[in-house]
């Protein structure tokens, strides 16, 4: 929460609870999101910016409308790559030192940019999308973070809704920001449909449903994971908190991770090269050199 459209019962709730019992954790950086292309080749276009002077009016922007003192964890929300990340996380070490912000997060950063961001202020979390279906940070992301002590804050743990039914038993709205998802269009879609009944076989098996069980593996990823499902829908909210009782053995693991091929899912997770981790390096920081004549 946090954003531009913070809204007054946001405020309220900030208010109900000492300030000292809530962590409070907001993002900045994408200045706006197009639509482009037709209906098979729609796409998300995010506008990033990661200047320092960007930084320190969001972070003065969130304040005001939160009417709070302080955010505990201040994400960067996509990586600006015109920008060196030494200059953005820069800024937000001036904003931990004047008290404004507790915790710096990136989201979505590749490795080179997590190291050179850590490198000028601690990293507490990285937020980035993770999945039984989306799992290229496996092999470079998860053990970089471990390595770093960075806490990982998969977004998207049911696949964009994928296990918990959307696109499969209840329709993609019109209207969803998925129809310009990738593995969302029609011909994807129904190839994609075939590995649900994997996971609806294995739910079974586990006296569960697909939504528990999917949320549940990531849960079991480690204990520096934790992920962040979202929801409208109280039903939903059920299913979530379900997730938590759902113990699996190693083997059982394994199962369920096999039991979605990552090679037969259809299409990347993303479209866009601006939107995903794996094209967010950014341009290395200018060394200052000084020179005095003799």
């Amino acid at each position: 929460m946090g954003g531009a459209g913070s809204s007054q019962k946001e405020k309220q709730a900030l208010k109900q609870l000492p300030r000292e019992k809530i962590q409070l954790a907001t993002k900045f950086g994408i200045v706006k999101i197009d639509s482009v292309g037709n209906t098979k080749t729609k796409s998300m276009n995010m506008h990033i910016k990661g200047t320092p002077e960007y930084v320190r009016s969001c972070c003065e922007a969130s304040l005001k409308r939160l009417d709070v003192d302080y955010i505990d964890l201040y994400y960067v929300h996509r990586v600006d790559t015109t920008v060196p990340i030494e200059d953005t996380v820069g800024e937000l070490k001036k904003l931990v030192e004047e008290g404004k912000v507790r915790y710096i997060g990136l989201s979505e950063a590749s490795s080179d940019t997590i190291r050179r961001a850590h490198a000028v202020h601690p990293i507490t979390a990285l937020q980035i999308e993770w999945s039984l279906w989306t799992r290229d940070i496996e092999d470079e992301i998860v053990p970089l973070c471990r390595e770093l002590g960075i806490g990982i804050v998969p977004y998207s743990p049911l696949g964009r809704g994928f296990f918990g039914r959307k696109g499969v038993l209840e329709s993609v709205s019109v209207d969803s920001s998925l129809t310009a998802h990738p593995r969302f269009i029609a011909e994807n879609l129904e190839k994609n449909k075939r590995i649900y009944g994997n996971i609806e076989r294995l739910a079974k098996k586990h006296h569960s449903t697909p939504p528990r069980l999917a949320l549940a593996w990531v849960l079991h990823q480690g204990n520096d994971v934790v992920p962040i499902p979202g929801t409208t829908k109280i039903k939903n909210l059920d299913e979530i908190i379900g997730a938590i009782s759902l113990k699996f053995s190693d083997s059982e693991l394994t199962e369920i991770s096999e039991a979605i091929p990552i090679d037969d899912i259809a299409s990347r997770h993303y479209k866009g090269s601006n939107n995903s981790w794996t094209f967010a390096d950014t341009p290395p920081k200018a060394l200052r050199v000084s020179t005095r004549s003799s």
